[in-house]
């Protein structure tokens, strides 16, 4: 036979082993919290999930300020690395005859001698807006407008692109509103911000935020909007292979995106552009 056990020693037992437990588990929090000045290691400040809740008024709280990503090089207006680590022509040319040879052409032959030439010129003028900036051609602001304060839309403003992603054309069309405060610009110069980041590798999406962020920025306007649509060869030289079909973004800032009644009307006047 078993003897009963006492049960004043086992609550004893139980009641030492928890304020060791406790004694333990204060321990390991003070140890995880301590300050810099102790020699810790700055990354063991914050103590696990588990011992999150417990008090410590001994342990000075540490702020880890939250990361910001870097904007992508293709929504700066003008990249860092455009005239820093450049290669030559030469070097250009070079990489097109790789290319030829890799598609399984033969370079030398003489309907192609010249074509890595070519395609390095063609290049310079289609990915032109590299060495554009945007800003520089929206200062000039006239501000003898005899107080004209409402809205000013240039519509259907041809562009041809490439995508970043496969360096295959996209084209379409960009429509741009603002309602003026200090003065307009003229009107071939919202056409010139759209061909600046146009020639440029982009998506769609960057390259509407981006004609948006410069006129807000520069003309500071009570209000803007921009629609950009445009059919993507990406789409329909390779992967589905569907032609015809229509990518349309918009951006919205000021008095367009704070009135719903501001972007019916503008997207009634873009829209009869086409009746």
């Amino acid at each position: 036979m078993y003897a009963k056990p006492d049960s004043t020693t086992m609550k004893a037992r139980v009641a030492r082993a928890g304020d060791a437990m406790d004694a333990a588990l204060k321990s390991l929090s003070y140890r995880l919290t301590e300050t810099d000045d102790q020699g810790m290691d700055p990354t063991a400040k914050a103590a696990p999930a588990p011992l999150n809740g417990m008090r410590n008024d001994n342990a000075r709280v540490v702020e880890t300020p939250a990361e910001v990503a870097p904007l992508p090089a293709s929504a700066k207006r003008v990249p860092d690395a455009v005239a820093t680590g450049r290669p030559s022509r030469e070097e250009a040319e070079a990489a097109v005859r790789t290319l030829l040879r890799w598609a399984g052409d033969d370079p030398s032959r003489e309907g192609l001698r010249d074509t890595p030439a070519r395609v390095v010129k063609a290049y310079g003028q289609l990915f032109g807006g590299y060495e554009q900036d945007a800003d520089a051609l929206l200062e000039r602001v006239f501000e003898e407008v005899e107080g004209y304060s409402d809205i000013v839309l240039v519509r259907d403003i041809p562009f041809y692109s490439h995508c970043e992603h496969h360096m295959v054309p996209f084209m379409g069309l960009a429509h741009i509103a603002y309602y003026p405060t200090k003065g307009v610009v003229g009107l071939s110069k919202l056409a010139r911000v759209v061909d600046t980041f146009a020639r440029r590798l982009q998506t769609q999406e960057t390259m509407t935020a981006q004609i948006a962020d410069v006129i807000e920025s520069i003309l500071k306007p009570r209000g803007i909007a921009v629609m950009v649509e445009a059919e993507h060869l990406c789409m329909a030289m390779r992967g589905v292979q569907k032609a015809g079909v229509s990518t349309l973004t918009t951006q919205f800032r000021g008095a367009f995106k704070d009135d719903a009644n501001e972007q019916v009307r503008f997207l009634t006047l873009v829209r009869n552009s086409k009746n």
